[in-house]
């Protein structure tokens, strides 16, 4: 492979006719410029400069290489350029893995934050399953999850940083206990639940605490759709209080559960996970909403 910074001595001895000039300009001895011309040319086996009087001037072979190596050393130059708003913490990429709910109700609000504080930071969100997040998160394909806990692996670390109570959700006109429904309540209505993860993993322990099986009529991988079937008069469900704050309508009528149910969610990434100033943005707003909805 060439070497740029032979290549850069080449460059700057045709353009200066001198080994000694050329020296002059990137700070190196003459023989220090004359080794790197050397080595340059044993590497493609051609001589590159030749003598004209006491002015050094390229080879046909020289000639030949000549835009090829302005090209080389323009493009490491853009490269380098394109790097510095980085270096200097201006712009950056995060990747962000999060379940379907807390990607529509909770990220868009911390991304907002930290965009108004870097306004060129790059975002990607993917959405998936817990498994298939904190999978990716291990193998450094994205940098920081948000998932509801529990969360594991050998080389990640949890920090819980958002509390969100699931409720009982029923079509306009239900009935909920004063109370709130409990497990005996609920086991008879026609249920719409969440399909896999922590949360329909969290509304089974609920009702296995009150020694019931949960059976649901349907089940989905989609919140925004069980609300949908809810509100159509379908059934009645259990969902996080996150995704019904907008919902709260003539549509739906919420009840926190006896007792109640409340999840955690948790910022998830490597324990080796080098944080960047546009991670640690993220980050910062995460904690910050969490901050924001204590005060309220």
């Amino acid at each position: 492979m060439l070497n740029l910074d032979q290549l850069a001595a080449f460059v700057s001895v045709v353009d200066l006719g001198s080994f000694t000039a050329a020296a002059d300009k990137v700070g190196l001895t003459q023989p220090a410029v004359s080794l790197q011309v050397k080595l340059l040319e044993q590497r493609l086996g051609v001589k590159l400069i030749e003598r004209v009087g006491r002015r050094a001037q390229p080879s046909p072979a020289g000639l030949d290489l000549l835009p090829h190596a302005r090209r080389i050393i323009e493009a490491c130059s853009v490269a380098e350029d394109a790097m510095t708003p980085f270096r200097e913490g201006s712009v950056g990429r995060v990747r962000i893995g999060s379940g379907g709910t807390a990607s529509i109700h909770l990220l868009p609000q911390a991304i907002a934050i930290a965009k108004k504080r870097m306004p060129d930071l790059e975002i990607i969100v993917r959405i998936g399953n817990i498994d298939e997040i904190l999978r990716d998160l291990e193998a450094n394909a994205l940098d920081l999850a948000v998932v509801a806990l529990p969360a594991a692996g050998r080389s990640l670390e949890v920090e819980a940083f958002h509390e969100d109570e699931l409720l009982a959700v029923a079509p306009k006109g239900s009935v909920m206990p004063d109370s709130g429904p409990d497990v005996e309540f609920m086991k008879d209505k026609t249920l719409l639940l969440y399909e896999g993860g922590n949360t329909r993993r969290a509304t089974n322990e609920w009702f296995g605490a009150g020694g019931v099986r949960p059976e649901p009529a349907m089940e989905f991988g989609s919140v925004e759709a069980i609300k949908e079937l809810v509100a159509a008069g379908l059934g009645w469900s259990i969902l996080p209080d996150m995704a019904l704050r907008r919902d709260k309508s003539d549509l739906l009528v919420t009840s926190p559960l006896r007792p109640r149910l409340v999840r955690q969610l948790g910022i998830v990434l490597r324990r080796d996970k080098h944080l960047t100033k546009g991670l640690r943005e993220i980050m910062k707003s995460l904690r910050e909403i969490r901050a924001m909805e204590h005060m309220e």
